[in-house]
């Protein structure tokens, strides 16, 4: 019986002992070395905290291979990692610790300069603490519901909400993933995400899960995208589990002009809606990889449903997210919480299954609003996760992301998505990607555009062919690189302060 995702470490270890499980741009180790260093963190740490379970441990962390080993030893403490990006800006820090107490701080970065208060990566390590007693009896009292992780997102007050994620929703993950996309030993992870992302999380887990390989990719890649490019020739990369803004940079700069990747696979990307014409550009040079569209937020255990694309869509149509993995469930409800069946009828997107999320941190409050009572359930304790994500069914079956419940707006008198606008915006040639916002106190859809110079008659004229004229947007802010946060995404944020 799986109960506890340090299972897989220990068979990999058994099997495939010799094989590199981990490698950055400076160091490389083996499934026995990483063992090793996992549980000798462990053992540090569990000491070093009395044996207190069920915690948070903060890890200071940087792309590096440290990091990783750094979770896992936390994991084998008995308590949960929580991860810190270092170059957030330290009022965002403060909060998260404020949230978070954590029992111990550990700096992963592997610098000199050792965070205050932290304990350094190496310093563990040199001490040698194994205690393989220690470890077995905390392993003895371990439940799957044990708190793996707990990654922060944004919340609404400007208070981060940190998600607490538990062993069996991500050992239903990957066994879901594994399922779907005949994963095996043979894959070769390219991280692209930060580690504090739970797009990372696949990678961490679908590698340890079924012996795979991660190639840490080094940040600095993604600003290079020929580099990037042969980087992942060179370490034979096959499996990327991307953010769409890292799979647009490479068809933006048509960077596979020159230099294809051979060994690709897998081809799969979430967090925002992937332009189409991104995508037929990777398909165009890759034919043979596997595509996905996979969907879900942070509280449901980075993904719920997944699309496997098998036809050319055209540059103004919409991806599917498709449909539910194993073990999940997914639904579409109205304003008056009932089940939506019928196609073509907006819903909101809302979850069950193993994948929830146990909520927020030290927050019941925004936990209870967001987990929800399941309506088609009255006999018994029920939940789901809404999302604020609308959709709707299309005529084969599958879930259409529409928009955020909060991007839908009333202008002149017609209800409109705005995520409609920006997917007939971002089929236009002549920009590359888009961003729509509703200023509503002057009554004036914005649309912010990337492009290499200023384009409004022409996408004026676009939209003059696919959007009645009260869709168009009423100011165009053309930008030549769109701001992004740290996770790659569009930073609607920055964005809609520029409104003020």
């Amino acid at each position: 019986m799986i109960y506890n995702v340090l299972q897989f470490l220990e068979r990999n270890a058994e099997i495939y002992t010799d094989k590199i499980a981990l490698e950055d741009e400076q160091e490389k180790v083996t499934y026995g070395e990483y063992l090793d260093k996992a549980k000798n963190i462990g053992s540090f740490i569990a000491h070093r905290v009395n044996r207190e379970v069920n915690q948070p441990v903060a890890v200071l962390i940087d792309r590096n291979i440290k990091s990783l080993i750094t979770f896992m030893g936390i994991v084998y403490s008995g308590n949960f990692y929580v991860p810190i990006d270092c170059t957030m800006p330290s009022e965002r820090i403060e909060l998260i610790y404020k949230t978070l107490k954590p029992i111990l701080v550990i700096d992963a970065r592997g610098k000199e300069d050792v965070w205050n208060g932290a304990i350094g990566f190496d310093n563990i390590l040199a001490e040698n603490h194994l205690d393989e007693s220690c470890l077995a009896d905390i392993r003895a009292n371990a439940i799957d519901t044990d708190p793996l992780y707990a990654i922060f997102t944004s919340g609404s007050t400007g208070v981060p909400k940190g998600v607490v994620v538990c062993h069996r929703s991500v050992i239903d993950l990957v066994y879901a993933f594994e399922e779907a996309f005949a994963f095996d030993h043979t894959c070769v992870f390219g991280n692209q995400a930060p580690f504090d992302f739970d797009v990372s999380v696949k990678d961490t887990y679908n590698a340890l899960k079924v012996g795979g390989t991660i190639q840490v990719l080094p940040k600095k890649l993604f600003k290079m995208p020929k580099m990037l490019v042969s980087y992942l020739c060179d370490k034979k990369v096959n499996t990327l589990i991307w953010a769409v803004s890292a799979l647009r940079i490479v068809a933006d700069f048509k960077t596979m002009e020159e230099c294809e990747v051979p060994n690709l696979k897998y081809v799969m990307f979430s967090g925002e809606v992937m332009p189409v014409k991104a995508l037929n550009y990777w398909m165009d040079k890759i034919p043979e990889a596997k595509y996905v569209n996979l969907y879900g937020p942070t509280e449901i255990t980075c993904n719920c449903t997944y699309y496997e694309i098998n036809k050319r869509f055209e540059d103004d149509q919409m991806l599917p997210i498709g449909k539910a993995f194993k073990n999940s469930r997914v639904v579409l409800r109205n304003e008056q919480n009932r089940i939506i069946k019928e196609k073509n009828e907006v819903g909101e997107i809302c979850v069950m299954g193993t994948c929830l999320a146990h909520g927020y941190w030290n927050d019941p409050d925004k936990t209870a609003a967001a987990f929800v009572t399941n309506p088609m359930v009255s006999a018994y304790p029920s939940k789901m996760y809404a999302t604020g994500d609308m959709g709707y069914y299309n005529e084969d079956g599958d879930i259409v992301f529409a928009s955020r419940r909060d991007f839908q707006i009333k202008h002149m008198g017609h209800r409109i998505e705005l995520g409609e606008i920006e997917v007939v915006l971002n089929s236009l040639p002549c920009l590359t990607v888009s961003c729509c916002l509703y200023d509503r106190e002057r009554e004036k859809i914005v649309c912010f555009y990337q492009a290499p110079a200023e384009c409004k008659k022409e996408i004026v004229m676009g939209l003059a062919a696919k959007l009645p004229k009260y869709m168009w947007p009423n100011v165009y802010v053309h930008y030549e690189a769109l701001p992004m946060n740290k996770n790659g995404k569009i930073d609607r944020v920055k964005l809609n302060e520029t409104l003020k």
